[in-house]
């Protein structure tokens, strides 16, 4: 979601008043749901979209009302009955829309989104968080490390950020919070087919990657243009390598069951999110048999996830790398 920041700031820098819009809530079947995001200058919309539609042209009209009056709020839509027949939908859907007018002469607004890219450039988690009681306007972005810029957010808001987005009520205020830029590398251990396949997969969906490889054949950078970076490594020492961190993700396909277990047993020291291992079930169970004689608990190998990816009956390389790339949006998201 950096694209957002980017065009918010560049904005900002322009000097032109815009409206944010953010979708909050969804009921049905409207085209979009929480989290996607719009931003309607005095000409209209100029980044973005919250679905198209009746409903965006409803949401643009008010933004453009909203930017002339220099003012924020809340709105509901829904879809009434030919609109939904239109989209070819069952039933109707409802949307929930914040709309927060940002204002460049306004220095803490200016100084807000800037913030946000900092947080971004500096490889820090970055979440937007919106006070929508009665469509006050009020909005903060918060990075772990570096607190909040904006409105004041009580702590018990912050303690209650656990998924991607979500709305958590605070002393008769209700906050929705989401998640704009999500930090955490894809450590993908193994340089063959399926890596070649999962890391373009993986970049589509704005993964960063790290192929960690010990085979010269298969470290080639030319064989992962859109990889972060390609190393060749000891499989026996990752942590003088890499450090894997809480926001990471780790993908393992080296060449054999030796291989796995060794990178397996190492990154279960690590504070990981996501532990994948390719393999069949038969596999998982020999490998956790050697994993628990080292001195892994049940809870350890609770962790990993084997086979890797969603059970979509995936054969192919570029198969089994949409599988996997479709489970890591899901944890990704919090689904996981």
């Amino acid at each position: 979601m950096n694209s957002l920041i980017d065009a918010l700031q560049l904005y900002m820098e322009e000097e032109r008043e815009v409206v944010l819009l953010t979708i909050y809530g969804r009921t049905g079947s409207a085209p979009r749901g929480a989290g996607a995001h719009m931003v309607v200058g005095e000409e209209g919309r100029i980044f973005g979209t919250i679905g198209g539609g009746a409903i965006e042209y409803e949401a643009e009209q008010q933004a453009i009302k909203l930017l002339k009056e220099r003012h924020s709020c809340c709105a509901h839509y829904y879809l009434t009955e030919n609109e939904v027949q239109d989209l070819g939908m069952v039933c109707g859907g409802e949307v929930d829309v914040a709309f927060i007018y940002l204002n460049p002469q306004e220095h803490l607004m200016k100084e807000s989104i800037s913030f946000c890219k900092m947080l971004g450039d500096q490889e820090e988690t970055a979440w937007l968080i919106l006070d929508i009681t009665k469509g006050s306007g009020g909005f903060a972005f918060y990075g772990r490390k570096h607190g909040t810029m904006g409105m004041a957010v009580p702590e018990a808001v912050i303690d209650n950020m656990m998924s991607a987005f979500g709305m958590v009520e605070v002393d008769g205020h209700m906050y929705y919070y989401e998640r704009l830029i999500q930090q955490g590398r894809v450590y993908i251990f193994g340089g063959g087919h399926v890596a070649q396949a999962l890391v373009p997969a993986l970049a589509a969906i704005d993964f960063s990657c790290i192929i960690l490889e010990d085979r010269e054949a298969f470290c080639k950078p030319e064989l992962f243009p859109q990889a972060e970076r390609v190393l060749k490594i000891n499989m026996q020492r990752i942590a003088d390598f890499v450090q894997i961190t809480e926001e990471d993700y780790v993908c393992v396909m080296t060449r054999g069951h030796k291989n796995d277990t060794i990178v397996q047993e190492q990154v279960l020291k690590t504070p990981a999110r996501y532990i994948g291992v390719i393999g069949s079930r038969k596999k998982k169970a020999a490998v956790f048999q050697i994993l628990k004689q080292l001195g892994m608990t049940d809870a350890d190998l609770g962790r990993i996830t084997t086979p890797i990816g969603l059970e979509i009956q995936a054969e192919t390389p570029a198969e089994i790398a949409v599988s996997i790339a479709a489970q890591m949006i899901q944890v990704r998201a919090g689904g996981k």
